[in-house]
């Protein structure tokens, strides 16, 4: 899988702490495309040793982590109604008032609820860090996945002169097995990162949504070309393919618009 690497002199560096590898991969690949640099952790030790090293300019911490509060200390947030000297986006499995109002006295600068998407990851990261350094840049990234390349704020996916416009569940699928490229990700872990562990699913809403993410990007499943089917385990991204197919003579939109 291609991507554009950050410029290290110019990008800002973001510390992520999540106990769980597919939510840190996914958090990697929306942000580690052009504007962000980013460092996992998985505990508060790491988070010390990180932050006093590396400065960085956001941190997004998993609110329900076990050690969440220690981080927040760490960043110069916990226990106090100031901003924290390290900007934080906290991420909570629920959003009802009292868990946003409990992450607020912690200090955290913004709340977002699990799952998320892309698009709203990215654009509050880009505000909370324009926020607290004056950085002002235009929120339009894009990333390459191949030979594909994915506006993530319009939902849209280019590759030659044929465009797809996908829906917010479509583009979260696509991230989900694109941040765990080459590695099969199960029906079940497509449900709790996109849809939440708490959503009472369909038996094939999963299918679904992937036979229509297909159409779009004229992914045949006999003969994948981005994304395919692993018997009785799940779905896997290809990192690389063809783009033979995608041009038309006439450079047609290549699926319907949502």
């Amino acid at each position: 899988m291609a991507r554009s690497d950050p410029d290290p002199g110019d990008a800002r560096r973001a510390l992520v702490l999540h106990d769980r590898p597919l939510v840190v991969n996914l958090i990697e690949l929306t942000l580690n495309h052009g504007l962000f640099l980013v460092r996992a952790v998985a505990t508060a030790a790491d988070a010390k040793n990180v932050a006093d090293e590396w400065k960085p300019h956001l941190a997004v911490v998993d609110m329900d982590h076990d050690e969440s509060t220690d981080v927040l200390r760490v960043l110069g947030a916990s226990n106090s109604l100031r901003r924290s000297a390290t900007p934080v986006l906290g991420l909570a499995r629920r959003g009802d008032l009292a868990t946003k109002l409990r992450a607020f006295d912690l200090g955290v600068d913004d709340i977002l609820a699990m799952p998320f998407s892309p698009e709203e990851l990215l654009a509050r990261s880009i505000v909370i860090t324009r926020r607290s350094s004056g950085i002002d840049r235009p929120i339009v990234p894009t990333i390459r996945l191949g030979e594909m390349e994915i506006d993530i704020v319009n939902r849209q996916v280019t590759a030659g002169s044929s465009v797809v416009h996908l829906s917010g569940i479509e583009q979260s699928i696509l991230y989900l097995l694109a941040s765990h490229s080459g590695r099969v990700v199960t029906r079940e872990e497509i449900l709790d990162g996109v849809w939440g562990t708490d959503f009472v699913a369909e038996s094939n809403i999963v299918d679904r949504h992937i036979r229509g993410l297909r159409v779009k990007l004229m992914n045949d499943y006999r003969h994948p070309r981005f994304i395919a089917t692993v018997p009785g385990k799940g779905y896997q991204f290809i990192p690389t393919f063809s783009n033979a197919g995608w041009d038309g003579p006439s450079g047609r939109e290549a699926g319907p618009s949502n």
